[in-house]
């Protein structure tokens, strides 16, 4: 199975240094039929319903991302073709113009075989740049809204990611760097199935939960432009990067005298704070390291999840346990009630927000949020299409 955590594995994302309502009217779906079969492989019949309650003209949409039979970053272009960017695409004040607007009526998209990202813009472009790697070969700068250098920063856009290939495709909504354009997607093939919808009035409940806790509060950019995850909040300087201190002093308090067991596909370990302050498992688990606020909130550092089938499973389930402050109540790991996620004061708020807001408590507030089936995230073997909704504010 392909999981976020796996899904761009093939993105390089480059980026930089790394709410606006119309007269609401009767949403016009775009249709992207099968454009170009013969040049790129696996087409997939792709529809854009903006709901957004802007004007259809005010949207942009753009496809990036990496080429699978080379390995290099590309782009949808509006008849469905995989083109490689190129620094002379810089032609819009040293920026490309990749976008693909809405509006004209006849837009037809198509999905070939990539992994990347839709991004959706409203009301102005985004600005991509087209780089050079390391290793001599195209890339691309992708907007990074927690920058406030960014040239994106001010633009009201957000994203769904994907992988297509001949396996299947596998798509999320993302909410895990940052929450700006509610979006809904459907996926129909051996059967229909459907995620990340709001509740009505939702976009603007994330906004006041985040708004009421004066920790998260500072998250929230300019006048509800977006809110940030915590994680770039830290490396921003809007948020404590000792704020999970206090919680993973009490785990590793409890954890000292008392057993954690962990079930994974692979077997139950167990684990115990050893004498060198690391929670050390049986079963040939890498030993964990008392993680920091940031690890917590980025799943990283402390608690990297290797792609081994072993450690990485563990660690995951520790991300999500971390997050969603289950590990005091609970010796046994992964919790799978939603109901006993975020109740200890300190916990991810921003992603606790995120999911009561959403019509099936599915989210992606942080990278392991997967663990237990609680992310925004659907898969097919046998895709026949797929559609994005712009939905209400």
């Amino acid at each position: 199975m392909i999981d976020r955590r796996s899904l761009l594995g093939g993105l390089s994302l480059a980026a930089v240094g790394v709410p606006l309502l119309g007269a609401a009217g009767c949403a016009r779906p775009v249709r992207a039929d099968l454009a170009s079969a013969t040049t790129s492989p696996g087409a997939l019949p792709v529809t854009i319903t903006n709901n957004s309650g802007r004007p259809d003209s005010a949207v942009r949409v753009y496809i990036v991302g990496t080429d699978p039979s080379t390995g290099e970053q590309a782009r949808v272009a509006p008849d469905g073709t995989l083109v490689p960017v190129r620094e002379a695409d810089n032609v819009d004040d040293g920026f490309t113009d990749y976008s693909i607007p809405l509006g004209d009526g006849g837009t037809e998209l198509s999905l070939p075989f990539m992994s990347g990202r839709i991004y959706f813009a409203l009301d102005a472009r985004l600005r991509f740049k087209a780089v050079v790697d390391g290793a001599g070969r195209s890339a691309l700068q992708y907007p990074a809204g927690w920058v406030p250098s960014d040239p994106n920063y001010e633009v009201l856009h957000d994203s769904v990611e994907f992988t297509h290939d001949d396996s299947g495709m596998y798509c999320n909504t993302s909410m895990v760097d940052q929450f700006s354009v509610p979006l809904a997607i459907r996926l129909t093939g051996e059967r229909e199935q459907a995620t990340g919808a709001l509740k009505e009035g939702g976009r603007a409940a994330v906004f006041d939960a985040v708004e009421a806790d004066p920790d998260y509060s500072p998250l929230v950019v300019g006048d509800r432009l977006r809110v940030i995850a915590p994680g770039h909040g830290i490396d921003g300087g809007l948020f404590s990067e000792t704020f999970y201190d206090s919680y993973v002093d009490q785990v590793w308090e409890r954890y000292t005298a008392a057993d954690l067991r962990v079930t994974t596909n692979a077997g139950t370990f167990t684990g115990r704070v050893d004498g060198s302050g690391r929670l050390a498992f049986d079963g040939g688990v890498a030993p964990v390291a008392r993680p920091s606020t940031r690890d917590v909130f980025f799943c990283d550092g402390a608690l990297a999840a290797p792609n081994d089938g072993l450690t990485g499973p563990v660690a995951a389930i520790l991300g999500a346990a971390f997050n969603r402050s289950t590990l005091l109540d609970a010796a046994d790991q992964p919790t799978s009630d939603p109901a006993a996620f975020y109740r200890h004061p300190v916990t991810n708020a921003y992603s606790r927000a995120l999911h009561e807001n959403t019509e099936d408590g599915r989210a992606y507030g942080f990278a392991f949020d997967d663990v237990g089936d609680f992310a925004s995230y659907i898969q097919d073997h046998a895709p026949t299409s797929f559609a994005v909704t712009l939905t209400p504010f």
